[in-house]
């Protein structure tokens, strides 16, 4: 029942968020620039995505060397794959979906392989960060002035030049008096003795150490550059696969590199949502986000639905195929007799 619920909840919420984002788009119009938009750079586009997966496997295996195993590429390839096609289907099931596939194709424990999703996961959220930092430096006039704009329109009052500078300020002393107040609190000994005992506390305290074990676990791979190499060319991956899709219909041709780069920012925070593969999210972020880009509502949504749904599209047939895959290999292992091992 509760999984019945969070499934329906999930559905929900991508529905009214689908409504909230095309209730004023002309769906036949949009329907005739797909018809329009060059398909061959969708195939392009593939390509990468299948590289960036294909490396996040190859990255996976190399997490798992210091634990005693050593996963095919096509195995766990073929892993991820069924992880991303469950993602599309059961929001937060891939992770659990692609460890238990590659038990099914390699035997290795479920708990043991979970660990090093963990473990990757930690370096994306590393790498996200640093990217949306990087974005905000490159872009910083342009989103800063969105930003300042936005909340000027929500209190009232007139969008000023300096409203950036101000909102800036701002924000700078605000993290700064946060900062001294809690380095006060931390080194009151009675304060932080009663801090520690808290629930929520010690769960914030437990996952942050989870994080840098698992930051230091690459201390442990038998190649760290290439641990680091692969999640670099995971994200550069990810970022052509958007960025070639710009080609694709006129409206959108002339975007440039950085709009590219934070596409793939505002994508990825819409991807995290709790809908099946970021749905609703994803097109409400990405759509409002490329108007500072000088496109309108109508082609900012155009091209965020263009992208995830050639994505999507992509990803659910090749993600059947790698589940029909095990499915078939597991029917030829049950037929084998099973070797017994020898003793010692």
């Amino acid at each position: 029942m509760k999984n019945i619920l969070r499934y329906a909840i999930s559905l929900i919420l991508a529905g009214g968020l689908l409504w909230f984002v095309f209730k004023d788009i002309n769906l036949s119009e949009m329907l005739d620039r797909f018809a329009k938009s060059d398909w061959r750079w969708i195939a392009v586009s593939c390509f990468f995505l299948m590289c960036a997966h294909v490396t996040r496997a190859w990255r996976w295996a190399m997490l798992m060397e210091p634990l005693g195993h050593k996963p095919s590429l096509v195995n766990s390839s073929v892993a991820v794959l069924t992880g991303y096609f469950a993602n599309y289907i059961v929001p937060r099931m891939g992770e659990v979906t692609r460890c238990g596939t590659l038990y099914r194709l390699e035997k290795i424990p479920v708990n043991l392989s979970f660990g090093t999703v963990v473990a990757e996961r930690i370096f994306d959220v590393i790498v996200l960060v640093l990217m949306i930092g990087l974005n905000f430096i490159l872009e910083f006039d342009r989103l800063s002035t969105f930003f300042t704009d936005f909340f000027q329109s929500k209190v009232g009052g007139e969008s000023s030049g300096s409203g950036s500078g101000i909102l800036l300020y701002i924000l700078i002393g605000g993290l700064l008096l946060v900062a001294l107040v809690g380095f006060y609190l931390y080194k009151n000994l009675a304060f932080r003795s009663r801090l520690q005992q808290n629930a929520l506390v010690a769960k914030i305290t437990d996952f942050a150490k989870g994080m840098l074990e698992g930051l230091l676990s690459v201390r442990k791979l038998r190649s760290p550059g290439l641990f680091i190499l692969s999640s670099l060319m995971i994200w550069v991956l990810y970022y052509l696969v958007s960025y070639v899709l710009f080609f694709c219909i006129p409206e959108t041709s002339d975007l440039g590199p950085l709009a590219g780069l934070t596409l793939l920012v505002v994508g990825a925070i819409g991807m995290t949502a709790p809908t099946q593969g970021g749905i609703g999210a994803y097109h409400l972020l990405v759509g409002n986000v490329l108007v500072l880009y000088g496109l309108t509502k109508s082609d900012g949504i155009t091209l965020a639905t263009f992208i995830h749904g050639a994505q999507m599209v992509f990803m659910l047939a090749i993600g059947a195929l790698a589940f029909l895959f095990v499915l078939v290999k597991n029917n030829k292992s049950v037929g084998e007799p099973e070797s017994i091992p020898a003793e010692r």
